[in-house]
């Protein structure tokens, strides 16, 4: 293992105390803090651009996300036609742009651009990064376009014109913020947003949702909702089935619970009469198909049920039986066409994609559609009309493959991939390890065929908010890191996709098993996932390395510290770290349902056991840890990766730092930066792993 000597002196001291010498870290743009940052992104570059590969890396990954073969997704199917977002080489920010929905699923899209964001940018001097469009049907002539300014999640969003290609004058614009937003109709948006002083709630998010009338001031929007600040925020969205749209206001009472309300045809806005833990995942027929997070009215929870929504509207609903998921699978994304329900489950993690229909006598039918078994499956759009889903099927050494699909079952190839490596070199399995408490915990692993073993090993996982972690191609794993777990196999190297509790592999109640004082289930799987590489001759102690983003960023960290011998290596990226202070930083207020208020003795009392920047010990030596971010990053505060770097720093560990200016919290504003992070990243590995 190498030594990094700190830039500057650090006060060494054995934990943060009560006056946190760190504090100034959290001063996002301060000149103090950001020359701290570009002193370690220096170190940090200065170190592992020598690598002899890095350059390599990095111009083989950047040719690799910007290579013209990949799958050109559905942004948004607007009737006759569907939208894109395009990214190459020579549009790093992408080409949104339309064709004709019969030429693109005859796989030969005649596309139009419609807007160029590298363009645009440069003509209005602004770093855009596209967040999306929203298109008005029966014509889909208007949409509201939002581009965030370095990829922050606040955004502008501004009214276009599809026929005429150009931004509306004098038509709708939204200035940046935070904001959710959806059509009415023509002449109506609704909208939350940040209204002004006292408009947001503790967690940063809007809490009063109003409508606008085109031809007014937005301060002459009138308010249909306005909440209490203690709520996470308001959401706004307006599903369409076959007959009309149905603008909803959701109030985030927490991050896992919602209230929602539900505009009438008459203009009413009236509360929808659902139990709690009820989510609204799309509507058909004038039914609002619903997911339960929690047992209600009979159902387990976990399964999907349908609302008539007048009936719930007028306090008299009750559900009826959609899909009840077996005990091996989860219901993960839902879309809904004018007759046909697209459900796409995991059973045991693999991807299965059903049909349901509605009969006369209130029972739904279903049918799987004949895709391929353990595979990952992902909607990536439908056509209401014609009742087509679109849907991506891929595995890690399997490149993806675009399909239209039909309510009969027909299957067309729309797009597919060629491979981009030799999979015959690779095998790929699934295996199962047991944890502290005896949960079994799947988890995916690619070797090279012929590799000496044990071996050093990449284990990616997530464990938190319900996100399910599923294989995808290599090219694209772990997320946000581009190509490097095909980097790290080819060298004859492990890669680890871990499905651990406090996700949504299973259903809610793996995610309910990783809650608050049940946090440390969750690092209690990683440690078993890493025990059973050992166990099986995989890998070996110290020859582990553990990477994880946001959430995951704080699970390494606690990872690393509670198992200091059996992990040899750690990636934290954008991740949370000070989990004393999560609540007061950032978006962090709205996870108190996830972790617990840190404010309360009683909650600090579990969360203080595990939190990293409270639990790093004087003497202790712990694995070189990589943290990367953004100083952009407007959700998890960029302090939290500081602090903790600073201290570690401090008590002589091995730390290297790199913090993106632009990204937000994804940390990758184009393929340019992932490609660099995904070099970056195996430099850090192979030195520390490899001892390159």
């Amino acid at each position: 293992m190498k030594s990094l000597l700190p830039l500057v002196s650090l006060l060494a001291v054995a934990a943060a105390p009560a006056a946190d010498p760190y504090a100034w870290l959290e001063d996002i743009e301060g000149s103090r803090a950001l020359g701290q940052v570009k002193a370690w992104n220096a170190e940090t570059e200065q170190l592992l651009t020598r690598d002899p590969r890095y350059e390599q890396d990095r111009a083989r990954a950047k040719a690799i996300l910007d290579d013209e073969a990949q799958i050109a997704e559905p942004e948004s199917i607007l009737g006759a036609r569907v939208t894109n977002l395009w990214r190459d080489a020579a549009h790093p920010r992408g080409l949104w742009r339309v064709a004709s929905l019969a030429s693109y699923t005859a796989g030969k899209p005649a596309w139009r651009t419609l807007i160029d964001v590298d363009a645009l940018g440069k003509a209005e001097g602004k770093s855009w990064v596209w967040h999306g469009a929203q298109c008005l049907e029966p014509d889909y002539t208007r949409c509201m376009v939002a581009l965030s300014p370095g990829g922050t999640d606040a955004q502008v969003v501004r009214e276009f014109d599809l026929k005429t290609g150009a931004f509306v004058p004098g038509g709708f614009v939204l200035p940046e913020a935070k904001s959710r937003y959806t059509w009415i109709d023509r002449d109506h948006l609704l909208v939350a947003s940040d209204w002004g002083a006292g408009s947001l709630t503790v967690s940063g998010y809007p809490r009063i949702a109003k409508v606008w009338t085109r031809g007014t001031a937005i301060t002459a929007a009138k308010t249909v909702h306005e909440a209490p600040a203690s709520i996470v925020g308001l959401e706004v969205s307006a599903p369409v089935d076959a007959k009309q749209r149905w603008p909803m206001i959701a109030v985030n009472t927490t991050f896992f619970q919602s209230d929602y309300i539900v505009r009438m045809p008459d203009g009413r806005f009236v509360p929808l009469s659902l139990p709690q833990g009820a989510d609204v995942r799309d509507v058909i027929d004038g039914r609002a198909i619903v997911s339960y997070s929690k047992p209600a009215n009979g159902f387990d929870a976990g399964v999907l049920v349908a609302y008539s929504l007048a009936d719930a509207a007028a306090g008299r609903a009750t559900p009826e039986l959609v899909m009840a998921p077996t005990k091996s699978q989860a219901v993960e994304e839902v879309s809904a066409t004018d007759n046909v329900l697209w459900v796409k489950v995991l059973d045991d993690v693999s991807g299965k994609l059903i049909a349901l229909r509605r009969g006369a006598d209130g029972r739904w039918s279903q049918r799987a559609m004949p895709l391929a078994a353990n595979s990952t499956i992902h909607i990536t759009g439908s056509s209401g009309a014609r009742d087509m889903a679109f849907a991506t099927v891929e595995g890690m050494l399997t490149p993806p493959t675009l399909y239209a699909i039909g309510a009969d079952a027909k299957v067309t190839s729309v797009q597919s991939l060629p491979p981009k490596f030799d999979v015959s070199k690779y095998a790929v399995a699934q295996h199962f390890a047991t944890s502290k408490d005896g949960t079994r915990v799947p988890y995916f692993l690619v070797t090279k065929k012929g590799a000496s073993q044990p071996a050093p090993a990449l284990i990616h996982a997530y464990g938190g908010f319900r996100n399910a972690q599923t294989p995808t191609y290599l090219t694209d794993q772990p997320y946000r890191a581009g190509p490097l777990a095909l980097f790290w196999v080819e060298q004859g190297n492990a890669f680890v996709l871990a499905n651990i509790r406090g996700g949504g592999e299973y259903g809610p109640r793996w995610h309910q098993a990783g809650l608050r004082e049940k946090r440390q289930n969750v690092f209690d799987d990683l440690h078993a996932v890493a025990e059973d590489l050992v166990k099986t001759g995989v890998s070996a102690p110290k020859k582990i390395a553990i990477s994880g983003r946001s959430n995951g960023g704080l699970l390494v960290g606690v990872a690393m510290e509670q198992r200091p011998n059996l992990y040899g290596a750690v990636i934290a990226g954008s991740p949370l770290e000070d989990m004393q202070r999560y609540s007061h930083l950032s978006a962090g207020a709205s996870w108190i349902d996830e972790y617990g208020d840190p404010d309360k003795p009683a909650e600090w009392a579990f969360i203080s056991k595990y939190s990293p920047y409270q639990n790093v010990k004087a003497g202790v030596r712990y694995p070189p840890v990589l943290f990367y971010g953004s100083t952009k990053d407007d959700r998890v505060h960029p302090g939290h990766a500081r602090k903790l770097a600073a201290l570690l720093k401090a008590n002589g560990n091995t730390v290297y730092f790199h913090e993106y200016l632009e990204g937000g919290h994804s940390v990758g504003a184009d393929h340019a930066e992932d490609a660099r992070r995904a070099a970056l990243l195996d430099a850090f590995l192979r030195r520390e792993l490899m001892g390159k």
